[in-house]
């Protein structure tokens, strides 16, 4: 069988909608011979007879109602389709697919995704959570176009990284807890604490902070997201090390307490994306907005 033709499609659609021949001949601006063709052909690729033509109404078959039905959703997906790359032949609007690695703040993203609907509005962003060692993996594979990535990453001939943000790291405490002006790993590896998931830098980067001063202590929880991690401590369950930025707005909250930690751990984080072929203009939209916040 022969592929649909869009245009017999909707001509089949306009007569199922305005009952005759004529009436849709007119509202597609054809020829009434040129609808009747349409039909015919269409019912010869088919096999199936799609209209039963009587004098004064068009009435569709159980095969016709079937195919008028489903082709409207057709018919709206190529449409999609059409502005699509419309879009992306213009060369200003597009989708841009970024990962995200576990340690961005989710305080940050809703602001970087705003200045974006401002600065470019056509350019759609799809986040997608990767860990940053398969972010850069899918950067090269050419399946994410940017990734907010842990800093460094092994180097990648075709990928660049740009070095985004160094935020500090904090103890986020329950409101109930006798903390000192600021943790040490002695001092919170008898207790409870949760950290980032094994899979992630996150979790390497807290479990070096505790092994620099000879500790080794598993966490009572591991989860990979930030959010909930906040949401333990304030909830008097454990305590739990974020960067700051995530946590800034709970500074001064009565439900918990936020401690600087030493020695000193820090989070740094790069910006990698692909410069051969060189990205394109919604990718270096993204690319700018990122560097806008960048630290």
């Amino acid at each position: 069988m022969r592929n649909l033709n869009l245009d017999q499609l909707q001509t089949l659609i306009a007569i199922a909608d305005l009952g005759t021949f004529a009436a849709a001949a007119q509202a597609l601006h054809l020829a009434p011979p040129t609808v009747s063709l349409h039909i015919k052909e269409l019912e010869s690729r088919l096999d199936a007879e799609l209209v039963v033509r009587g004098r004064r109404q068009a009435e569709l078959t159980p095969a016709g109602e079937v195919l008028v039905q489903q082709g409207r959703q057709l018919l709206l997906a190529a449409d999609d389709l059409v502005e699509r790359v419309q879009r992306r032949a213009s060369g200003r609007e597009g989708v841009v697919r970024v990962g995200v690695s576990a340690g961005v703040s989710t305080q940050l993203l809703p602001r970087m995704l705003e200045a974006l609907a401002q600065r470019s509005p056509g350019v759609e962003i799809r986040l997608e959570a990767v860990g940053s060692a398969e972010s850069m993996q899918r950067l090269k594979a050419g399946t994410l176009d940017v990734a907010i990535v842990a800093s460094p990453q092994p180097p990648v001939a075709e990928l660049r990284q740009t070095p985004w943000r160094i935020d500090p790291m904090v103890a986020v405490l329950p409101a109930s807890w006798d903390p000192p002006d600021h943790v040490t790993p002695e001092w919170l590896a008898p207790r409870r604490w949760a950290s980032f998931a094994p899979a992630t830098q996150m979790h390497g980067l807290i479990a070096h902070w505790f092994g620099q001063a000879g500790h080794t202590p598993r966490p009572f929880l591991a989860l990979s997201y930030p959010g909930a991690l906040k949401s333990l401590a304030v909830a008097a369950q454990c305590a739990a090390l974020l960067p700051l930025e995530e946590v800034a707005e709970l500074q001064g909250a009565a439900d918990v307490q936020i401690r600087p930690l030493q020695p000193e751990l820090l989070r740094p984080m790069a910006v990698a994306h692909r410069h051969q072929p060189p990205p394109s203009p919604p990718t270096e939209a993204v690319l700018q907005v990122l560097a806008d916040f960048a630290q």
